[in-house]
């Protein structure tokens, strides 16, 4: 069995995922260049808004979680663990990580990919502010 989650997100013209440890989806409208891992703004969701059942599940030790990022025709996947740590509480993020740490906003950790190693061609796509984003995220249980 699987449990799934979908996030509606979009791109924006300072997107340019370049972090080499963490990515990012935000809420916020808004993104500097500064904002190196947000790979995705506008989203309909942040951490604290994941149904109980789905933190139930990414908190169990070791438990895989995979996050399909689509936008047009090109498809990404990223690898990452849950954790009986995460805390999912933040009202505006949700933080894949290649590393252990965790605060409200991480989602993941020791994700096989970070903002810089998604391809330059959906970077491309994720530039673009009229891009709408598919994220979905999959535990299986």
């Amino acid at each position: 069995m699987e449990i799934t989650e979908i996030i509606f997100a979009y791109g924006h013209e300072n997107i340019q995922a370049t972090h080499e440890s963490t990515l990012e989806i935000t809420k916020e409208t808004q993104l500097s260049k500064q904002g190196d891992c947000i790979i995705a703004v506008s989203a309909n969701k942040a951490a604290t808004d994941l149904p109980p059942k789905f933190k139930e599940n990414l908190r169990k030790e070791n438990e895989k979680m995979t996050m399909l990022i689509e936008a047009g025709e090109v498809v990404e996947v990223v690898n990452a663990f849950g954790s009986p740590r995460l805390i999912l509480t933040d009202p505006t993020d949700m933080v894949l990580r290649k590393s252990s740490y965790v605060c409200s906003r991480t989602l993941a950790i020791q994700a096989d990919k970070a903002a810089l190693d998604l391809s330059r061609k959906l970077v491309e796509k994720l530039s673009n502010p009229k891009q709408k984003v598919k994220i979905t995220l999959t535990i299986k249980v």
